[in-house]
């Protein structure tokens, strides 16, 4: 089979294209013939790292794809099930980006009918992701269903990335009220696309006033891209008792905040990283992801706020590149044929 591989973190000439053995799945693990393969900044992040914990790794977390064996013990799924893949490559050495990968079995959700793989795809980490960001409210619920969020106002920093679009698309689903910021005007295009009830342009001086417009009483919940750049406007328009979700590090490492504006209105900073969030979590985002699936949630393309851009597997270097360089939108590597 063919398999994108590395073995020495550095930048993403280290990828190269090579021949493997498919490998035959283990007690409690399937194998699965991957369509598409999703590309995370965690992807490149990885690649880039100080060091690698395995002689060779495969690199992307996310995929989708039909399952081709199973192994012992493995009662839920079947030969010739379709499927989406998260946490593919986590803390083991075989990622989406190859012909064919195993994975623990519990890491391959069976896909509703009528689910397109490149949607498929696109779910895992951002999706998984933007679940977590809008659960882990004081007063909010742990779970999302429709109308689990009904009456609440939530301010999505950074609307048009693959992240916010899933947060918004979730939370209107949700039954939530959704402002999003963007930067552009085709990223506003986008954040409507996905459902965002109100679209507020950054950078502006106006900013944190044209928020309390909408959201006079302050907004509930927060999910932010960028603390470093946000945090001061987050704890200006945030509501009593409010919670910030914060995902990432873009625009800066480190954050400061006010401290006593933010005591006085009880504010909870939540990080929110799908590696290590637990198990509870995860099994909680898989099923609800699943749920939101039935309904329709999570369409992609432009037309639905998420651009897609397409690689062969040959050219998973340039996709990591393109991640890495902030294309707009998802990024996905097709793998196989779908038949």
């Amino acid at each position: 089979m063919k398999a994108i591989v590395y073995s020495s973190t550095g930048p993403s000439s280290v990828l190269s294209l090579a021949e493997r053995e498919a490998a035959v799945p283990g007690p409690g693990e399937v194998r699965v013939r991957v369509v598409a393969s999703g590309v995370n900044p965690t992807d490149w992040k990885a690649r880039a790292g100080s060091s690698i914990a395995f002689d060779e790794v495969v690199p992307n977390q996310d995929g989708a794809g039909v399952i081709d064996a199973v192994g012992e013990g493995v009662a839920d799924l079947q030969v010739g099930d379709r499927v989406w893949l998260y946490l593919a490559a986590h803390r083991r050495p075989t990622g989406t980006a190859q012909e064919f990968t195993v994975v623990p079995a519990d890491r391959a959700v069976p896909l509703p009918e009528g689910v397109s793989f490149e949607v498929a795809a696109s779910l895992g980490v951002p999706a998984m992701t933007a679940h977590r960001a809008l659960t882990v409210h004081e007063d909010g619920p742990s779970r999302l269903t429709p109308g689990a969020l009904a009456g609440r106002m939530i301010l999505v920093q950074g609307g048009a990335g693959a992240v916010g679009h899933a947060t918004i698309q979730f939370a209107v689903w949700a039954g939530a009220t959704v402002i999003a910021t963007v930067s552009n005007d085709a990223k506003a295009e986008l954040a409507r696309a996905a459902g965002a009830h109100h679209i507020v342009r950054y950078p502006d001086p106006a900013q944190a006033e044209r928020i309390r417009e909408i959201a006079p009483d302050g907004v509930h919940h927060i999910v932010e891209v960028s603390p470093a750049q946000n945090a001061a406007l987050d704890v200006e328009v945030i509501a009593n008792h409010g919670t910030i979700a914060y995902y990432a590090n873009n625009n800066g490492e480190e954050f400061t905040a006010p401290i006593v504006a933010s005591f006085i209105k009880n504010i909870r900073w939540q990080g929110v990283l799908i590696y290590t969030v637990g198990e509870r979590a995860i099994q909680a985002a898989v099923e609800d992801i699943t749920a939101a699936l039935r309904d329709g949630v999570f369409p992609v393309g432009e037309s639905a706020g998420l651009p897609l851009t397409w690689f062969p597997l040959e050219e998973t270097a340039a996709a990591h590149d393109a991640v890495e360089n902030g294309t707009t939108g998802k990024v996905l590597i097709r793998v196989s044929e779908e038949s």
